[in-house]
């Protein structure tokens, strides 16, 4: 079985094709042979590509420089190295961890625009605590999605996750209620809500969100506990935007970015962090439940510069 790190390394070459093309090839950035003020060009060109902002580009590029400019002989791995370091200083703080115990259950709603993967990172999310050896349940709050609830049951049931949902159009504040009075009286350690991604119009869909923590609040007054963006890795900076607008809202505590494998650009969550502060605490790399997993910085950087472990 293939290391996440690995994993990691294949996703990310994908979801940016143009920094590897840039430097995969012979005398690229990742290569054993010595640099050059081309080379410089491109990986500042391949950088914004993959969306990691002026300010991110501008300090791993300036150190990478000042590195050339005192060594002429400067090989591609030496500057990946310098890459690599740069990048972990501008994510130090962004691993997000949880430890389920302070509340039982640990209340986690999901939240999203339709199309960020949140539904199946919701029943991904369960798996990966029951493999820790937590008891999770999922309440299925996405009710003005047709496909929604029959998307999570069928995942749940494939990954033998407690669920509970209603039908198309219920009260999704009512469902959240009754999945903490289920998640508390079966002992649950963990309780997931997928949360609606679009009503009307963005103000129905804050109001039904806020209206899930109220109902919640019943229960638990610290309910929701974590509060966390489901991003889709294809937007780029665009999720920038969106993680802004949901945290004026309705208070993130973390975000997940979905969907790293694909065509997405794998230096936009690193804006994201720069710009909120919000810890990221999970990525997708896959279709497979095995593909989702806790970030890692040292993950990240050394797969996006090409830095063996």
């Amino acid at each position: 079985m293939k290391s996440f790190f690995s994993k990691f390394k294949e996703g990310l070459k994908k979801s940016t094709p143009t920094f590897y093309k840039a430097f995969g090839k012979v005398g690229g950035l990742f290569s054993g042979k010595t640099i050059d003020a081309d080379t410089l060009d491109e990986l500042e060109e391949a950088l914004y590509m993959a969306d990691f902002g002026v300010e991110t580009t501008e300090e791993i590029l300036g150190a990478i420089r000042e590195a050339y400019r005192e060594n002429k002989e400067l090989r591609g791995q030496e500057a990946a190295q310098i890459g690599t370091h740069v990048l972990e200083s501008v994510l130090e703080g962004s691993e997000g961890r949880i430890e389920p115990g302070a509340h039982k259950p640990e209340v986690i709603a999901l939240i999203g625009v339709n199309g960020s993967g949140k539904t199946t990172t919701t029943a991904k999310l369960a798996h990966l605590f029951k493999e820790d050896g937590l008891k999770p349940l999922v309440g299925a709050c996405d009710t003005f999605r047709a496909a929604a609830n029959e998307q999570v049951r069928t995942w749940c049931e494939r990954l033998d996750v407690e669920l509970v949902a209603s039908q198309h159009g219920a009260d999704s504040a009512a469902v959240a209620y009754d999945a903490y009075a289920a998640a508390k009286s079966r002992g649950a350690d963990v309780l997931i809500l997928d949360t609606a991604g679009r009503l009307h119009n963005k103000a129905n869909l804050m109001k039904e969100l806020q209206k899930i923590r109220r109902v919640l609040q019943k229960h638990d007054e610290a309910a929701p506990h974590h509060s966390w963006l489901v991003i889709d890795g294809s937007i780029g900076s665009n999720s920038i935007e969106q993680a802004r607008v949901f945290h004026e809202a309705f208070g993130l505590t973390g975000i997940i970015v979905t969907k790293l494998d694909g065509t997405s650009r794998g230096g936009a969550l690193v804006g994201i962090y720069r710009e909120l502060k919000l810890p990221i605490y999970f990525v997708g790399l896959g279709e497979q439940p095995e593909d989702f997993q806790p970030f890692s910085i040292h993950h990240y950087t050394h797969a996006l510069f090409g830095v063996e472990d």
